[in-house]
């Protein structure tokens, strides 16, 4: 695609994310890597259900900005990017119901998944990553033991990260999260949660594996 076109995908997968109320005004963040060294990321200070592919901003790898105001969480992009040979593309929300399993329970380390086949099948483990500060460097440091095996992580009491081999699996990986973490609540909240059966949840797990490491 040339960037023009990424642009435009970019714009749309963001307007997604505000229909779904995913985020807020100028939260979140989306990128793609154009090349080897360089990225395009979504700017920051701007509502993105207002945002325009000029808006968009050009990040070397190094952290260097080539052209616009990139957004100010750069640096979980550039972590993911640098860690994860395979991310082309890389989407940062704040999905209401995964956040709020990390207020309520900050004792979990991972989405419980154990509940659901289709979250085995299609995503498998999705860690926690540790709260860090929104804007600090630290954002992207708690994210390195998570690279590159996960590709759906929940960033406590802050939001969510995707990435993908191209924006449509991450931006997929943002919706297929929220939506399991919104059924396992509804679970809590009608009587509790229930796990499926060990041998069956070995033998998804089994299957997942067959199925590539692709969020789906």
């Amino acid at each position: 695609m040339t960037q023009e076109q990424v642009a435009a995908k970019i714009v749309s997968i963001c307007q997604r994310l505000n229909a779904k109320n995913y985020l807020a005004s100028a939260d979140g963040n989306v990128s793609y890597r154009m090349s080897d060294d360089r990225i395009l990321i979504t700017p920051a200070g701007v509502n993105k259900a207002e945002l325009a592919p000029e808006d968009l901003a050009v990040v070397k790898l190094d952290g260097t900005v080539v052209s616009g105001k990139p957004s100010s969480e750069r640096a979980m992009h550039l972590k993911i990017y640098a860690s994860a040979p395979h991310a082309r593309a890389v989407v940062h929300a704040h999905p209401p119901t995964a956040i709020a399993w990390t207020i309520a329970r900050p004792d979990l380390k991972e989405l419980p998944k154990d509940s659901m086949s289709e979250l085995i099948l299609a995503v498998g483990r999705v860690p926690i990553a540790p709260y860090a500060r929104p804007g600090t460097a630290a954002m992207g440091e708690v994210l390195e033991p998570l690279l590159p095996d996960h590709r759906v992580m929940i960033l406590a009491r802050h939001g969510a990260l995707s990435w993908g081999e191209d924006l449509s699996e991450a931006y997929n990986g943002m919706e297929r999260l929220e939506h399991a973490a919104l059924i396992l609540k509804s679970a809590v909240e009608i009587g509790g949660l229930t796990a499926l059966p060990s041998v069956e949840i070995a033998v998804l797990e089994e299957m997942r594996k067959k199925l590539g490491p692709r969020t789906l």
